[in-house]
């Protein structure tokens, strides 16, 4: 039993925000090397085909009842109809992959205490749609008003760095880099960037995540968002194009919070118990969260895009 405690003792220090508890694991630099290893395998690993084309099509196919990216969006109710359905669908694309970076400190926040309902997940997921519906909506917004104008209407695909790939690296790097910090903060590498505001708003680290996952949007190349985007500027209405992207934005959260249910149904038992024994490994959850969503967003958006336009090299798996 003392070998155990050893082993598993932490360095604590005092918690600053809903993200960085206090106790951190002894080898956290073991736990951002895996967190990088991951996230750069993931990025290697991942292929559009299958998420976009046999997931995200097939199903937004068959919850429409039609060929969901070829089917034009006839009106503004299927529009509304199209947009949720293919944020479900489109939920696990490379772009909605690092929506499961706050699942680590959700799933590690609700499995500290076994006594937890599951009802204690509704107000986490409430404060990331805090975060998350404002910026979708309002990017929808300015999308009803200027969208024929903005890059990503653009059905070309020229050769090189067009402006919508350009602006899908620029969004997706930032965020990317904001979820790498959040991970070294929750492993205690660095300062917490959130513990000031955290002191006056404990929940502002959930909606920072909302605002991130808000953010998807401005920076999605996704084809069935693009027919969406589409839609939404060429119909010039503001009202619209805000309803449609703050929707489909909740289509992902709806499918985030499945899958934290199912999780948080798991840690109830012995998997559970070992997380509440030893709080340095939520910690280490969460960190390796953030880290290798933050990773797969840099390493998939940025350096493997730039390997595909043919200006870097980049390991490609067999199977692309």
């Amino acid at each position: 039993m003392t070998n155990v405690v050893a082993e598993t003792s932490a360095i604590s220090r005092p918690g600053t925000s809903m993200f960085v508890n206090g106790l951190f694991p002894r080898r956290r630099a073991l736990v951002v090397v895996v967190g990088f290893l991951l996230g750069f395998l993931l990025a290697y690993a991942w292929s559009p085909k299958l998420a976009d084309d046999q997931i995200g099509f097939n199903s937004a196919d068959a919850m429409l009842g039609h060929n969901a990216l070829t089917t034009p969006i006839a009106g503004i109710a299927s529009g509304v109809i199209f947009a949720f359905v293919s944020g479900l669908a489109g939920s696990f694309t490379a772009c909605n992959v690092m929506v499961l970076g706050a699942v680590g400190p959700l799933v590690g926040e609700s499995a500290l205490s076994r006594r937890e309902s599951l009802t204690r997940i509704a107000r986490p997921i409430g404060w990331l749609a805090v975060g998350m519906l404002p910026v979708s909506a309002l990017y929808g917004a300015m999308v009803g008003i200027f969208g024929t104008h903005m890059p990503q209407f653009s059905t070309t695909h020229s050769p090189g760095l067009s402006p919508r790939i350009i602006q899908a690296m620029i969004d997706f790097g930032i965020i990317g880099l904001v979820m790498i910090v959040l991970g070294l903060a929750a492993a205690g590498i660095v300062p917490d960037p959130l513990a000031a505001v955290s002191r006056r708003f404990p929940n502002a680290p959930l909606v920072l995540m909302g605002v991130l996952i808000g953010a998807f949007l401005i920076g999605r190349p996704y084809p069935l968002f693009g027919q969406m985007f589409r839609s939404a500027a060429e119909r010039h209405n503001p009202l619209y194009g805000a309803a449609a992207f703050a929707l489909q934005s909740l289509g992902n959260i709806v499918m985030m919070s499945l899958i934290v249910v199912l999780i948080s149904l798991v840690l109830r038992g012995r998997a559970g118990r070992w997380l509440a024994a030893e709080p340095a490994r939520v910690s280490a959850l969460t960190a390796s969260g953030f880290l290798v969503a933050g990773v797969f967003a840099v390493v998939y958006w940025d350096v493997r895009l730039l390997h595909f336009l043919g200006y870097i090299w980049f390991p490609t798996a067999p199977w692309h």
